[in-house]
């Protein structure tokens, strides 16, 4: 099934290139059936790359997906035009009133932030306040799931001594889970945070459970017992070559960064790197789209 986005996302022949089925706002007009509703609250500084990476993921559901983007207003992105924004987003002023199926909250590259210092951090605070009641359930990516935390619960972050970055291994800690549907018992994704979070300070939180953690990057996957708040501190929406600019942006400001873990062939970087994590971020999405969000949320928002 089909993902519904506006006629001139630049994301749409990107993703027609790659058989993802996109329908365009004209032809679901013509369509008579209740799509879900989904809003992605993109912090990240290329909106546009993110935008194809998160409806890469949505448009592999065999549900049909209405996607709304969502930014934050009192923030103003350097790397990303005031047109795309004022043609493609809404503010939560704009949505405060609707409610939604589902909330995607991505990451940021600001870990090292106290969160009362992040610019739009009252604004981000309303908007994960208002999902509470106007959003069936909400999935938080990295610094996402750690601000998301840290709002919900009060589990603060805390600086790793050097930036997580890498494909790492994860293990499953709770097979009947129905977010884990599918999925191997042992599974890669990529990391790429200079902060975590203390898995004691999780399973002391009697609403939540851990559902996936690595020996080499700590905890992956933790949700509340309602399954309305899903925190993935990896990135499964990466493509094949994020990691890689990512590294090459580092080295190009100085930063001296190690290669990526696991990440390019013979740790090479002059390799190309190879994709290895798109089965198990496939299946996390429409896992939480089909348990956690179709089969929990009303016919009538």
């Amino acid at each position: 099934m089909p993902i519904k986005i506006p006629d001139l996302l630049p994301a749409k022949s990107k993703l027609q290139d790659e058989n993802v089925f996109v329908m365009d706002e004209s032809r679901a007009f013509r369509q008579d059936i209740r799509p879900l509703q989904i809003l992605i609250l993109n912090l990240m500084p290329l909106k546009q790359q993110t935008e194809t990476h998160l409806l890469r993921l949505l448009g592999n559901s065999p549900l049909q997906i209405d996607v709304g983007l969502l930014h934050t207003s009192s923030h103003v992105p350097r790397h990303t035009s005031l047109e795309h924004l004022e043609q493609f987003y809404k503010s939560i002023d704009d949505v405060k009133d609707k409610r939604y199926d589902g909330l995607i909250i991505t990451g940021a590259p600001i870990e090292k932030l106290h969160y009362e210092d992040v610019t739009y951090w009252d604004e981000l605070s309303q908007i994960m306040e208002w999902s509470k009641t106007n959003v069936t359930s909400t999935l938080h990516i990295c610094w996402g799931a750690m601000a998301g935390l840290f709002y919900h619960y009060g589990i603060d972050k805390y600086i790793r001594p050097k930036k997580i970055s890498g494909i790492f291994p994860h293990d499953l800690k709770d097979e009947t889970e129905k977010l884990l549907s599918g999925f191997d018992e042992e599974f890669l994704a990529p990391h790429s945070r200079n902060a975590d979070i203390r898995k004691e300070e999780i399973e002391n939180e009697p609403n939540l459970k851990i559902l996936s953690e690595s020996d080499e990057a700590g905890v992956y996957i933790a949700a509340s017992t309602d399954g309305r708040q899903i925190f993935v501190t990896g990135h499964p929406e990466y493509d094949a070559f994020t990691l890689q600019k990512e590294y090459e942006r580092d080295q190009q400001a100085g930063l001296n960064p190690d290669i990526p873990v696991n990440y390019f062939p013979k740790n090479d970087p002059n390799q190309r790197p190879r994709l290895r994590w798109r089965t198990h971020s496939n299946m996390l999405i429409s896992n939480w789209l089909n348990y956690y969000v179709y089969q929990e949320t009303p016919y009538k928002l």
